[in-house]
């Protein structure tokens, strides 16, 4: 693959992930959360959204697919993701001094096809892992 190839098919990628970022914020708002920050970037990695649902706050991932090549979106988020989001949220939560806050981790999965886009949200996808 060429640097050229490699550097179109890179752009494809993001903007994939980011039409699918911009989907489930708006997917989450009629649903009720009320977004807190998007992109939340620490020493640890990076959280999608950031959002309340109710008193709980909630660390969403947002996972995009074109096609279903690679599996569904939500197999991405595996147990090193996992590990990865738990230190992010950690990070948040004790930097706006939120510790004793409800929370919890759902990941929401973008199909985007010819035939439409599919938004499904999973809800506790998965629990802490340290």
């Amino acid at each position: 693959m060429t640097r050229n190839n490699k550097a179109a098919k890179d752009m494809r990628r993001i903007m994939t992930g980011k039409l699918g970022e911009s989907l489930a914020v708006v997917h989450l708002q009629k649903m009720g959360y009320q977004i807190v920050a998007q992109n939340y970037r620490c020493l640890y990695g990076e959280v999608d959204v950031v959002a309340r649902d109710g008193d709980t706050l909630v660390f969403v991932e947002v996972k995009s697919r074109k096609s279903g090549t690679f599996g569904a979106p939500q197999e991405a988020v595996g147990l090193e993701k996992q590990k990865k989001l738990s230190r992010v949220s950690l990070h948040y939560l004790q930097q706006k001094r939120l510790e004793t806050c409800k929370a919890r981790f759902d990941v929401i999965a973008v199909r985007m096809s010819p035939d439409g886009t599919r938004i499904d949200l999973i809800q506790n996808a998965f629990n802490l892992i340290l």
